[in-house]
């Protein structure tokens, strides 16, 4: 399997991410195509921490030159094809063209989005790739779909991306019927704007044909309360819960570690329960869960996090072994049909 890395995206490009992708080579056994500013990536796999991780995997990771970067301050529609030469765009056409079996980028999210569509191409009948994304929560773990590709949605794109996050969970974290819940501001059928009103119905209609385990509106505190498998909203507001989640995780972490610190009495009370604060930190980290996947997209497309350090990367990196593998994509094609609202054809008959 080979991995193609966009070595210029994210905050700490390229030291961390080129890094990381090395690790992960000599880890998983795995090759890995580094795209980026070649005499750059050759500094950062000079560096002696690298070096030595780098020697032991020098014939399983390729450079490919990439001249051009694009930025957070690129527009995110027009990058790819303003930048051709962006370590992106280059990547995009390498896994295009069959050189690689899956993209892995931290840059901009609404350029990799842009260009996957442009480049990659989204599934046949699929109206609008997703961001997903595990978050924990209580007794499992919850697929958030759509977090921030969408801002603005029909109430197909959100039937879509319920069909396509339990697909996803069925297949990479074995959950049968997976639980699909529409974020809402309330759990009542009448609940939300126009746009969670049609998607209910429509949701609702999958549920009683059997297509989908639909259980209904869910509240945004009962996502992390293990309430359901599958969270569906539209991009904007999937982006604002995902923010939250992350914030009130660092915010809570830092209060614990000021009140351990305390005094000597609380520093001991912290040695006592040291393991399980790591367990508890490692759940909501989001170096440890590595990326998103582009649902919807013909090929493997993983967004990784913006600050992703090397650490981070080598965690998107076996994620996307695992969703590379797990034949999801396959499996959304295999079932287009469910997934797509009949429209009338010229003749003013369904199609």
């Amino acid at each position: 399997m080979n991995m193609i890395i966009d070595a210029m995206g994210g905050d700490h490009a390229p030291g961390e991410i080129v890094k990381g992708a090395v690790q992960a080579a000599q880890e998983f056994g795995l090759s890995i195509t580094l795209v980026g500013r070649q005499a750059e990536v050759e500094q950062c796999l000079r560096q002696p921490e690298v070096e030595r991780i780098y020697a032991g995997c020098r014939p399983r990771v390729t450079l490919v030159d990439a001249p051009e970067v694009i930025t957070m301050e690129d527009h995110p529609a027009t990058a790819v094809r303003e930048k051709p030469n962006s370590s992106m765009a280059v990547g995009m056409r390498l896994l295009n063209e069959g050189k690689g079996d899956c993209l892995i980028s931290a840059g901009s999210t609404g350029a990799l989005l842009t260009g996957a569509t442009l480049l990659n191409k989204r599934i046949r009948g699929i109206r609008r790739a997703a961001l997903s994304t595990m978050l924990p929560a209580k007794g499992c773990k919850t697929l958030l779909i759509d977090c921030g590709a969408n801002a603005e949605c029909t109430a197909e794109y959100l039937l879509q991306f319920a069909f396509m996050g339990s697909f996803y969970m069925e297949q990479m974290a074995g959950v049968a019927r997976p639980r699909v819940g529409l974020v809402n501001n309330g759990t009542e059928e009448g609940k939300g704007a126009p746009l969670q009103k049609e998607a209910y119905a429509l949701l609702r209609r999958a549920g009683e044909e059997g297509r989908l385990h639909f259980v209904g509106n869910i509240e945004g505190r009962d996502v992390l309360l293990g309430g359901v498998d599958v969270a569906v909203c539209d991009g904007f507001t999937g982006n604002v819960l995902l923010k939250c989640v992350e914030g009130t995780a660092l915010y809570l972490m830092s209060m614990l570690k000021d009140l351990f610190y305390e005094n000597t009495r609380t520093k001991l009370a912290a040695l006592m329960v040291k393991p399980g604060l790591q367990q508890m930190k490692s759940k909501v980290d989001y170096k440890e869960v590595g990326g998103a996947p582009l649902l919807g997209i013909s090929k493997p497309v993983i967004k990784a996090h913006g600050s992703s350090d090397a650490r981070a990367i080598r965690s998107a990196v076996e994620q996307a072994m695992i969703y590379t593998k797990a034949g999801i994509i396959r499996r959304i094609e295999e079932n287009i049909s469910h997934m797509t609202l009949a429209r009338p054809n010229q003749t003013g008959k369904e199609q």
